[in-house]
Formats: C-alpha cells, structure tokens, sequence
C-alpha cells in the first residue's frame, strides 16, 4: 500500500483560490442585478425628477427687473404644455409689469419631494417648500415661506413644469 503525502500548502492555495472564485461570481452577480433592478431605475428617476422640479419651481419664482429677458427665459426653459404657452403668450405683459415694479424676487428652495411618479405616462408630481425673497426699488426686502405644488411632464429636454401653482394652507377644525 502507497501513501500519498499531500502538501498543505497547496490544499490551501486550491482551497482559497475556490473561495475567491465564488466571492467573484456572487460580486458580479449582485451588481448585475442591482444594475437591472427596476427599483433602482426608478429610485434614479425620481432624483432627477426631484432635481428638476425644484430647480424650475425656483426659477418660476425668481425674477430680475434689470434683466427680465434672461428671467423669463430661465421660466421657459423650465417649462412645456399649457404653462409654456400661458408665459410665451403673457411674456411682454409680463416684461412690462416686472419693468414697472422693478423688484428684484429670489427664491431659496427649503425642501422639496416627488409626490407622484408616473414614469409609463412621463408624469411627476413635486410638492417644494421655498423661501422667496422681494427687494422692492426702495425699502428693506420682504421674505416669505410658501410651497408650491408642480406638475411635471418628461420632455425630451429632461422634465419640465407643465403646471404650478400655490399648495393650499390647511386649517384645523374645531368642535
């Protein structure tokens, strides 16, 4: 009868190779379905749509009388649908009123959140909490807290506001 001596040192390399190669094949798996999760598809697209909804909301809401060509543009760009074509048909009205005051309006985006998300339909909901600030021509500047409730459309520019408007207050019931 032969005995084999077998090396240790091998069965260890061999033993730790094989480790190594099924750490690698779950890894690659893992990130493969993480890559292809629909959870996380979706999860990236409500970033974006957060992203841009306050970003648009924002430049709705600010405004400069010594330079409204490049505000009004900012709310275009931030727009599609019926809301693009309420400013493009209320632009020079709107020049002119923003002439008049001459103010200055910045808004401050506090907090924002996706209310809805419908990525087939190519519609989000935002609802963003801003600070909005007016420095009239003379006087101290008047800030005031407001949130906002915006519709967004996807567009093949990104997604872009196609409503807007003032969340309501809520009141407390009594009795």
């Amino acid at each position: 009868m032969t005995r084999t001596v077998r090396n240790p040192l091998l069965l260890t390399a061999a033993g730790l190779a094989l480790l190594a190669a099924g750490g690698a094949g779950w890894g690659g798996w893992s990130w493969y379905t993480a890559a292809h999760d629909e959870a996380a598809a979706h999860s990236v697209t409500r970033d974006e749509v957060l992203a841009a909804g306050e970003q648009a909301v924002q430049n709705m809401n600010t405004l400069d009388h010594r330079d409204v060509a490049a505000g009004l543009r900012a709310w275009q760009q931030s727009s599609t649908g019926e809301l693009l074509k309420q400013l493009t048909d209320g632009r020079d009205r709107f020049e002119r009123q923003i002439r008049e005051a001459k103010t200055v309006t910045t808004a401050k985006v506090l907090s924002g959140a996706v209310t809805e998300l419908d990525t087939r339909a190519g519609r989000a909901s935002v609802m963003v909490a801003l600070r909005v600030t007016v420095t009239p021509p003379k006087g101290k500047p008047a800030a005031k807290e407001s949130r906002m409730l915006g519709e967004l459309t996807r567009t093949p520019g990104g997604w872009k506001l196609s409503a807007l408007g003032q969340a309501p207050v809520g009141t407390t019931a009594t009795g």
